[in-house]
């Protein structure tokens, strides 16, 4: 069971959608959330404070969501950090992308809180206790 303090970044150039997601997050438990407009204020925040979970939006200025992931794939000590790609386009391709690039999981907007707990609940199965 996920422990409810755990510290979730949202990253998402548009504060509307960070403000939802947040809202959703709190939602289901989980009130311990920060804030990144981007990829790269977001890997800052990454590499200079500890969190338990990146919910990120694929297209951003200065480093999209994949260059975000593909970032903290690459850093010995956020690799094993569940990342969650949010995104409005559904195409295969960029599932694939996502997919192979490590992401922890993919939905595509707009979504609902259940939709977003369902995929939590399949990331936290698969996380080391």
């Amino acid at each position: 069971m996920p422990d409810n303090n755990m510290r979730f970044l949202v990253v998402d150039d548009f504060s509307t959608m960070r403000r939802i997601v947040r809202n959703l997050l709190k939602e289901l438990g989980f009130s311990n959330v920060e804030e990144a407009e981007d990829g790269q204020i977001a890997l800052h925040k990454l590499q200079n404070s500890t969190y338990d979970f990146v919910v990120t939006d694929w297209n951003m200025p200065n480093m999209t969501g994949l260059e975000l992931l593909q970032n903290v794939r690459a850093n010995a000590q956020l690799k094993h950090l569940p990342v969650l790609m949010v995104t409005a386009e559904a195409k295969k391709e960029n599932i694939i992308a996502a997919a192979s690039a490590g992401a922890s999981g993919y939905i595509v907007k707009p979504f609902t809180a259940a939709t977003l707990d369902e995929k939590l609940k399949k990331i936290f199965a698969t996380m080391p206790n």
